[in-house]
């Protein structure tokens, strides 16, 4: 596999991940999830990283991208433990909305849901929104949903460490392969050229 496949691979990779991210935070703001809204921007910026570092061949961007991309799965990890109730984790709780009482989008606008809302509903904090008593007829759960939607950012985030993997391997390669003056780079009449390769 050649530099350019491998540089191709991981710019792929990003721009793929980068139309998922995209999609996921916009159906977190539409739910008012504000944990996930700022840890998706943060892996939007970590993305245009990983593409920049890619591109221009930039070995300190994309291992920034790379170290990020593990935090990224450990991110998706636990919201797949958190929407599927796992441990004393619980998908009804506060967490992820940061105490605003909001749920997921797709709680009541999945495809066929039909959500059943409380007729005397009296509410302690009326800044809070109303949820459903239950909903009817989703073809797939909200928690379903998101476990869906973390599971791909997991399997981008590997592949993408793959990526990032290669190609910092052949950086960290070539430093050492090409030396036109071998090795006599000290004298100030003699400059160490290195090839760059371009597809």
């Amino acid at each position: 596999m050649g530099s350019c496949t491998r540089r191709h691979f991981l710019l792929s990779t990003c721009f793929l991940q980068m139309i998922t991210i995209i999609e996921r935070q916009v159906f977190d703001f539409l739910g008012y999830m504000w944990a996930p809204i700022f840890v998706n921007f943060f892996h939007i910026l970590f993305i245009i990283f990983g593409f920049y570092g890619a591109y221009h061949f930039r070995i300190k961007y994309i291992i920034t991208y790379l170290i990020w991309s593990f935090l990224w799965i450990g991110w998706n990890a636990f919201l797949i433990c958190f929407y599927l109730n796992v441990g004393t984790l619980d998908k009804d709780s506060d967490l992820l909305n940061l105490g605003t009482g909001s749920v997921s989008w797709f709680e009541v606008n999945g495809y066929g849901c039909k959500p059943t809302y409380p007729t005397n509903f009296t509410s302690e904090d009326p800044y809070r929104p109303i949820r459903p008593e239950r909903v009817d007829d989703c073809l797939l759960t909200y928690d379903l949903i998101e476990v869906i939607h973390s599971g791909v950012q997991c399997a981008l985030a590997l592949l993408g460490i793959l990526g990032a993997i290669l190609i910092s391997y052949i950086f960290l390669d070539e430093d050492d392969r090409f030396d036109f003056m071998n090795g006599d780079a000290k004298s100030p009449q003699h400059t160490v050229v290195h090839p760059i390769e371009t597809c």
